[in-house]
């Protein structure tokens, strides 16, 4: 309650257009795994979460993002595909979606999902917000790292997302291995004219 205090403190005073955090867990017993753990997908996780969320947003007064993690590990627990447990919890909680595309990819080539299947699937009322980041792909396995550039896999995806939603807010994550400036950028107008060569059309459609 000490951190939902500072941060409705936070958001009162800068009036942010969304407050967001990821769907996972990071610990147990007080100890930080300093990572965002996956959670089984299941009715008794849904439950837990969605009461959580409802009393988050009650106690801020606005409506939260949840974000989709990037996983490497699933659970013998699970009845439902993350998609399903995502779209169910955003229902039940009424709060909207955060769709981090780089983790779709990461994780449907670590658990062998098709990542369009799982944009596709998405609640569309729901999505506010789109991220993208770069990862370190180890052949086996991908680890969500935020230190390489958006691969042309994630592109493709984004233009689906683009194609499925329309105009959705986007941002491109960098953590470490910054570039230069000018190539922060070009990234950027990479975002930028896939939105332009997909949704033009699409206004162009709505004006006839």
């Amino acid at each position: 309650m000490d951190y939902l205090k500072n941060l409705k403190t936070l958001a009162n005073e800068i009036q942010p257009k969304w407050v967001s955090d990821h769907l996972c867990w990071t610990g147990v017993n007080q100890q930080n795994s300093h990572d965002l753990l996956p959670l089984p997908y299941n009715e008794e996780a849904i439950k837990h979460v969605v009461e959580r969320v409802k009393k988050v947003q009650d106690y801020l007064g606005r409506q939260i993002l949840l974000e989709n993690v990037s996983s490497y590990i699933t659970y013998s627990d699970s009845s439902m595909s993350e998609w399903d447990f995502l779209n169910a919890i955003a229902q039940a909680a009424d709060c909207h979606i955060l769709l981090d595309i780089n983790n779709i990819y990461v994780s449907a080539r670590n658990h062998g999902f098709d990542a369009l299947d799982y944009i596709l699937a998405m609640d569309k009322k729901r999505i506010r917000q789109f991220h993208l980041a770069g990862h370190t792909d180890y052949g086996d396995y991908v680890i969500d790292t935020h230190d390489q550039d958006v691969c042309d896999p994630v592109w493709d995806l984004y233009r689906s997302a683009l194609q499925t939603f329309g105009p959705i807010s986007t941002m491109i994550e960098r953590d470490d291995n910054i570039p230069t400036l000018e190539n922060l950028v070009a990234e950027l107008d990479i975002a930028r004219d896939i939105a332009q060569q997909v949704l033009t059309p699409q206004r162009s459609k709505a004006c006839v």
